[in-house]
Formats: structure tokens, sequence, C-alpha cells
């Protein structure tokens, strides 16, 4: 899913007076202006010195975790965050960045929690709605998700993220006709929009059309070749049909790349059984179940892992869960009795 939301800042105007209260306004504008020029350790320094003066200014602790979240260090965000709203309760901007936060650190129901609090008194903010879904979709609650960006695109129905998002929650649900009628609709108004043509390249690996699949991914990268997702899909077509080495490749250049992303790891678990390193495939399955336990496929992968080392009793715990989640398809062997 693409991430979509507003991270807010606050804009404080200065006084006229060198008060104590001019002086924290003053480190919070300066603040604001070194992240516009992409200073990020001035305006670190700057937020921190407004804390100084008032270790409860709600406003530093937002931008001062706004900073962090834009730097990927998620867990300073959520601290930050859990300042602003302490020292601030009802401060409905630092809740929804708390939520977009929490949404990267995996404590959901945290966001939800907060994006309850925003929407009461902001109903109709598009990035509520957004977010939400996006929880919900890692909840894999995917009828609530739909509900919610829907909502999201009839606040703003030219914002293409919306859409992309929307179609891909209709791929993952594999309604195939809905997801088309989304994707085409945006490559009418975008026909280069790089993020539909890689889920167009993924449904079409989903119903074995392998000869489409390379085109629209292929032409994904000739847009974005250095997109860590559109090289990994790109590495499990691959895998898909027999080039092993070559995905292998495309799989490590895109570890490299974005380390976070759990099907990476679970792709490299496919090489790794396509090539009979069974300790290596189950090392790696794990990894992915650590960054995402609801990964397509990974229980059902993980299940035959096992059966090619005869342990029938963590195969068959696999496919268990492996059925909990939906997973389609079989192993090569029943493996729970």
């Amino acid at each position: 899913m693409r991430k979509y939301g507003i991270l807010l800042m606050s804009l404080i105007t200065l006084a006229c007076s060198e008060s104590k209260e001019t002086r924290m306004q003053r480190y919070l504008m300066q603040g604001n202006e070194m992240i516009e020029q992409q200073n990020a350790s001035e305006a670190e320094r700057y937020f921190k010195e407004a804390l100084r003066l008032d270790s409860c200014f709600a406003d530093a602790w937002n931008n001062l975790g706004t900073l962090y979240y834009n730097q990927g260090k998620y867990d300073e965000a959520l601290a930050s965050y859990n300042h602003a709203v302490n020292c601030k309760p009802g401060y409905t901007d630092a809740y929804l960045n708390r939520a977009n936060a929490a949404y990267e650190t995996k404590e959901y129901y945290l966001a939800l929690a907060d994006l309850d609090k925003v929407e009461k008194v902001k109903p109709d903010t598009v990035a509520v709605h957004f977010a939400r879904a996006l929880v919900l979709t890692k909840l894999r609650k995917f009828d609530e998700a739909i509900i919610r960006f829907q909502k999201a695109r009839s606040l703003d129905p030219e914002n293409i993220e919306i859409r992309v998002n929307l179609g891909t929650l209709y791929y993952y649900k594999k309604q195939y006709d809905s997801a088309q009628l989304i994707f085409d609709e945006i490559l009418r108004v975008q026909p280069e929009e790089p993020s539909t043509l890689n889920a167009l390249g993924m449904m079409a690996i989903d119903q074995l059309q392998y000869v489409e699949a390379r085109a629209w991914i292929t032409k994904a990268l000739s847009i974005k070749p250095d997109d860590a997702y559109f090289l990994n899909n790109r590495g499990y077509l691959l895998l898909m049909t027999g080039d092993l080495e070559n995905a292998r490749k495309d799989i490590d250049q895109s570890i490299s790349m974005d380390p976070y992303n759990g099907w990476a790891y679970r792709n490299k678990g496919i090489y790794f059984l396509k090539t009979k390193q069974i300790e290596d495939a189950i090392r790696l399955f794990k990894r992915a179940e650590e960054a995402d336990p609801f990964i397509d496929k990974l229980y059902l992968y993980l299940s035959e892992a096992y059966l090619q080392q005869k342990d029938f009793s963590n195969a068959c715990l696999a496919y268990k869960k492996a059925q909990q989640n939906g997973e389609a398809g079989n192993t090569t062997l029943k493996p729970c009795k």
C-alpha cells in the first residue's frame, strides 16, 4: 500500500517583545525554517532550545516528532508526539501525527484510538479516513478499509494516491474486476502512473499471466528504476518463471534499498526454498513474519520448508496459520493428519 498522510507542523507568528514566549516561538519558527532548508540537525537544535525554555511546549514537541518521522525514526517520533498530547490534551494535529507514527511502529490500535479523537473534531479530514484505511488493511479488515478509502475519495476525488490504494485493496481481496476498473480509470488520467503499473503487474502474476506481468512491471521500473518495491516484485516474477539468479539479484537489491519490507524477505525465502537451502529459507520466512504476519502465502511457503526438513509438527502449525489467513494454494504433501 502507498502511504498518504499529512504530518502537521505548528506555525506561530512572533510577538513584539523578547519575552520567554517570544523566544520559544522564535526557536519554533527557526526550526521550521531549517526543515524547509533540509537542515535536520539545526532544526532539531532549535526545537530543543524551545523545549529548554518550556519542557511542555506542545508545538515544539509536535514539530520535533515530525522531524523524526521524516527521518524514519518512528519510535522517537512517537515519544515526541506523546509529549505533545500530554502537554496539550485535545491537540488534534499531534493526534493525527501520532496515528501515523503508530502505524509505522505497528501499534495499530493506538493509531485507531488517535484517529477517533481527530475524527470527532474534524470528521471530513481526508488524511483521517486514509490513515484509518491503511490501519484497517494491516488488521485484515478489508471491507472496512474499502469504506474508508471510498470516503477519502469522496472528499478528494482527484487524488490519484487514494485511487491507487483503493485499487490495490481490491487486488488484495482478489476482486480483480473491481481493481481493474480503478486502475484503468487512473491510467486514463495518468498513463504512466508507476504504482498503478506495478499493481497491474502483480495482479497479472496472481492470474499466471506472466508475459503481461513482465510488461507492466518493466514499464513501472522504466519510470522509477530505483523503486525497491518494483524491484522486489520483478524478482518475484522471475522466481515464478524460473529465472532464479536474476530474481535473487533483484530481491537482494530491493532489501539493500529498503531493509524493512517483509515481502522481500518472503521472496528471498522462496529463492532459498527453490535452491534447496532450507535452513536459510526458514530463517527468511521467519524474518518476513516479524515484519508482517499477513504477507500472502508466507505460511504456505514456511510449511513447505518444514516439510522438506520432515519437520511435520511445525509444517502443520504453519499450514494452519496459512488457512487462518486465507492463503490459497497447497504444499507438496499434506502436512496435517
